[in-house]
């Protein structure tokens, strides 16, 4: 088949389970074939080769499986990590803590982090590429996250300045730190998300609890108890209210709310005496 026939076919099979099926068939295809999408549209009257592995990614798109763990990749921010399955997608959301957070670097010109929950190790990355004389530490509890992040320390040359620790939130972590940042899991756990969210990605990494802000309150309380002055975090859009009701109750300095993309209330940074 050609590159247009296949492009069309591919389409009709995606229509159920991408918002832009046109768009998805044709970076499986680029994938598939090791072209840049402009390829496509240059020679859609070639025929395309080894169309039954074509046809086999399609297959796991429509069913739902997540782009990025088709391909073993995920974009964010200006970098391309390796993803697979057990480990969050990122999202980028997240790019906006990361820009809160190298903020509060540069005003403070502080050496020392963690992060809570490394993942794929997007933010932890990102940051110590941003800033070469940044120290972190990541932790996280799942073993898949742990050597998908070191996979991605390496491939962007950050090793030395990022340690990672198998460790829930920050216990084995007793080093002297000036800020934690963590995307942690938030969502409540009766919360129905998508097919392609709840089928594939890890529920460690999405599911905080019954309520789903436990894992944020605690975080926050960790920090807290370890003297850190700063703390950026992602949260749910609706958990504005209880968190505020818990900052005030624990007595925390100051505290600042952001919004994502959307408009939607997605995290907060605060500061502890």
């Amino acid at each position: 088949m050609k590159i247009n026939e296949i492009l069309k076919w591919a389409s009709t099979q995606l229509a159920e389970s991408c918002e832009r099926p046109k768009f998805e068939a044709e970076l499986l295809l680029a994938y598939h074939l090791d072209k840049d999408r402009t390829y496509l549209h240059a020679f859609d009257e070639n025929e395309v080769t080894e169309l039954e592995e074509y046809k086999a990614l399609v297959a796991r798109r429509a069913n739902h499986e997540p782009y990025e763990y088709i391909v073993g990749e995920a974009s964010f921010y200006d970098i391309e990590l390796t993803v697979e399955a057990g480990v969050l997608i990122p999202r980028p959301e997240t790019e906006i803590l990361i820009d809160l957070v190298a903020e509060i670097i540069e005003k403070e010109n502080i050496k020392n982090i963690a992060e809570i929950g490394v993942g794929s190790g997007a933010i932890s990355v990102v940051l110590a590429r941003k800033f070469p004389e940044l120290n972190i530490i990541a932790t996280d509890i799942c073993d898949t996250p742990i050597k998908v992040a070191q996979e991605n320390l390496e491939k962007y040359a950050v090793v030395d300045r990022v340690e990672i620790r198998k460790s829930s939130i920050l216990d084995e972590v007793s080093e002297s730190l000036e800020l934690v940042v963590s995307n942690p899991p938030y969502i409540a756990d009766d919360f129905e998300l998508e097919k392609n969210v709840v089928a594939y990605e890890p529920k460690e990494a999405l599911f905080g609890g019954r309520v789903g802000d436990e894992l944020l309150k605690q975080i926050v309380l960790d920090v807290k108890a370890k003297n850190i002055k700063h703390l950026a975090c992602e949260m749910g859009y609706d958990q504005k209210e209880p968190m505020t009701q818990f900052f005030n109750e624990i007595g925390v300095e100051s505290y600042e709310f952001y919004k994502d993309l959307a408009g939607f209330d997605r995290g907060f940074v605060i500061k502890l005496t």
